[in-house]
């Protein structure tokens, strides 16, 4: 048995060589295929050299499952999940990393109808088929399609493949969706109510550089007078410009420039396979995933009266105002994609969204996507003919909020602990649908620990007091630091 240790809690993440290679993703194919008996997989990657090698080798393990590849080439998270349900396949894989460090690499995994797969449903089960598979057969059916290098070239995205049999093979496919999926994607919104705007895009060289040129197109067919502003572009496994990742501060600033250099109406960043996407004001000023939720839930709203509302434990009270006030029926869910969707099934609810820039929509098989949040907003923008800084100042003033944030602690189930001893007394309410949330009233704040590292999340927000948020936020961060 091998052991195999790069598989989560919702998806496989491993460090190049020492926890995922061509190896391994074979195992994983084949055990993918075998779990669910598939007949028809899809597969897509991201930009990272190493995504071509390890969905090739994929691909051998599931064509010797016996199932059928359908490779979508370069592509985000979101054009699997719609590829699955589209294509009517049994299951969909996504080679990504997404925003983690270089020397890493990954793999999302769905069934049927874009279903997800995690610890609870299957991901388990698949590692352990995986781990049993003699590592002689493994080596000899890798041999035989040509999918594996040596290391050096396996990192530069160098990819063998022994005569193009596995290329040639009836059991492997190229196919495109784009054009589908986009003209998905246009059935959110109004396209005929878009005003012109000015929109700068930054694609951090991820993957979502194609289906902004494929949008622009299309706009430009139908006479929508959307400017795209374009930023880090071109995809790059190097990552000249950085992780593409902007929820790290230090990654925001080329987008924010080139809103207030180019005057544009909003802006938008992506991580590397375009499942989250995160907004920035017309002064540049980024907008925190919080609020973006409620205006999300606004917007669907005014489509469909009554509808529920999905939202994460951590900060709600702007969503849970928003949603009552507009007829809505606000939903907690615990925290995490693989929850979100099978509460969203459970409720049949329009929409989802979580702080941390995942969307999930019911019309996108309960999928998350970072191409629908932001076309929504730029409907919302031209049909309101507000400022996005003016749609979202209000609801900050109102529910000011601490953002996230990470301490690296040494024990958090006793850092966690001391924190409940020293509230518990004066809290009006306890909630635990995730970690630990207290309500005091006029403010409240959610703990709660990392699943994957010794880091404890702090968020924080109060009803209409900034200074208060403030002084529990440095209150909370002097109990945690001690």
């Amino acid at each position: 048995m091998r052991t195999i240790t790069c598989f989560k809690a919702y998806d496989i993440r491993g460090e190049l060589l020492t926890q995922l290679d061509e190896n391994i993703a074979y195992r994983i194919g084949r055990a993918f295929a075998s779990y669910l008996k598939a007949k028809s997989v899809v597969v897509g990657s991201d930009v990272r050299h190493t995504a071509r090698p390890l969905k090739l080798a994929l691909s051998a393990g599931l064509i010797d499952g016996g199932a059928k590849v359908f490779d979508l080439g370069m592509a985000g998270t979101e054009e699997i999940y719609f590829a699955t349900k589209h294509l009517g396949v049994d299951g969909g894989i996504e080679v990504t990393a997404s925003h983690n460090p270089i020397n890493y690499n990954g793999m999302k995994l769905v069934k049927a109808g874009s279903v997800p797969i995690s610890g609870d449903s299957g991901l388990n089960a698949i590692r352990d088929i995986a781990q049993d598979f003699d590592d002689e057969l493994v080596q000899a059916r890798l041999a035989h399609y040509g999918t594996i290098v040596d290391d050096k070239a396996f990192l530069k995205g160098e990819a063998s493949v022994k005569d193009l049999s596995l290329l040639n093979t009836k059991a492997y496919e190229r196919v495109s969706c784009v054009n589908d999926y986009i003209l998905h994607l246009c059935e959110y919104i109004d396209t005929s109510k878009l005003r012109p705007l000015k929109l700068v895009v930054n694609a951090g060289n991820g993957a979502a550089g194609h289906i902004i040129d494929a949008l622009e197109l299309l706009f430009a067919h139908q006479g929508v007078k959307i400017e795209f502003i374009k930023v880090h572009h071109l995809p790059d496994g190097d990552f000249p410009n950085g992780i593409p990742n902007p929820l790290l501060v230090d990654n925001r600033a080329d987008t924010a420039e080139a809103v207030k250099a180019h005057k544009a109406d909003m802006g938008i960043a992506w991580d590397g396979d375009f499942d989250r996407c995160f907004l920035f004001d017309e002064r540049g000023e980024f907008i925190e995933g919080y609020y973006i939720v409620g205006l999300l839930a606004q917007a669907f709203l005014s489509k469909e009266k009554g509808a529920k509302i999905i939202y994460d434990p951590r900060v709600y009270w702007n969503t849970e105002d928003i949603v009552k006030n507009a007829g809505g029926k606000p939903v907690k869910s615990k925290t995490g994609h693989a929850f979100i969707k099978e509460r969203m099934r459970k409720e049949d609810a329009i929409y989802g969204g979580e702080m941390s820039a995942h969307h999930y929509f019911r019309d996108f098989a309960y999928c998350d996507s970072g191409m629908i949040p932001w076309l929504l907003v730029a409907e919302l923008l031209s049909t309101s003919g507000k400022t996005l800084s003016s749609l979202v100042e209000e609801r900050i003033a109102a529910f000011p909020s601490s953002g996230e944030i990470n301490y690296r602690v040494e024990n958090a189930g006793s850092t966690i602990k001391s924190i409940i001893q020293h509230f518990e007394a004066d809290a009006l309410f306890i909630d635990k649908t995730d970690g630990i949330g207290m309500e005091f009233g006029n403010w409240r704040f959610n703990l709660r620990k990392s699943n994957t590292e010794p880091v404890i999340r702090l968020n924080v927000e109060s009803k209409g007091d900034i200074a208060l948020m403030r002084e529990k936020t440095a209150l909370l961060e002097s109990l945690i630091e001690s």
